[in-house]
């Protein structure tokens, strides 16, 4: 006789234990607890690999520690800790400092902690490093911006970008001295406009991008 759902054992709950163990392995997150004052309650393996502290070292210590002297002076903490516990959340993006006073850009989320009657008792921080991705975006703006630089530099050519319908992103000087156009007459609309009309009604225009989107060029 099958069973009956209803008639089924509860599945045991998951020990408290096991969550907390679980959190102290991670590694590739700093987690920890603070109390409402902003002291340090806890601290798992991704905290001390993260921020370079021993959790006998930080226990205990305020989690401003961790913030720049720049923001400390402003009042980032205290601002942190008042908006989760008004808003339930707070999330932030920004440098942060290990404890041998290296930085590495941080994004961080403090959430507010309740007991089973609603009463706020803590909160908890969770921060991943994303240095790495920081200073590819940099690299990437860093190179976007010489190629700018490079491209308005040159005046005896034209040298413009196109969307893949064809509408006009950018537009250099050679390309207003070739052409006559300034950037703000033609950014925005459709490449054709330098064909004559017979060459747009043949579709001319349409089989460049045809062939530039198929073959590359």
């Amino acid at each position: 006789m099958p069973d009956d759902p209803e008639n089924r054992d509860p599945q045991p709950a998951v020990p408290a234990a096991r969550y907390e163990l679980l959190v102290r392995a991670v590694t590739s997150y700093a987690i920890y607890m603070i109390d409402l004052d902003g002291k340090v309650l806890s601290w798992n393996a991704g905290a001390e690999r993260l921020k370079g502290y021993a959790e006998t070292e930080i226990v205990g210590q305020h989690f401003s520690n961790f913030f720049t002297p720049e923001e400390r002076d402003a009042g980032r903490p205290a601002f942190a800790l008042k908006t989760a516990a008004e808003a339930g959340r707070w999330e932030d993006e920004g440098w942060r400092v290990r404890k041998d006073g290296t930085r590495f850009w941080a994004l961080a989320g403090l959430d507010a902690t309740r007991d089973e009657s609603g009463e706020l008792i803590g909160f908890a921080k969770i921060t991943r490093d994303m240095t790495e991705r920081r200073m590819a975006q940099q690299a990437l703006a860093e190179s976007e911006r010489r190629f700018r630089l490079l491209v308005s530099s040159v005046i005896d050519s034209a040298l413009l970008t196109l969307d893949l319908e064809g509408i006009i992103q950018s537009w250099n000087p050679g390309a207003e001295r070739v052409k006559g156009y300034a950037a703000d007459d033609v950014i925005g609309k459709q490449f054709s406009i330098f064909y004559t009309p017979e060459a747009r009604e043949a579709g001319e225009p349409e089989r460049v991008l045809s062939a530039a989107r198929s073959e590359g060029r």
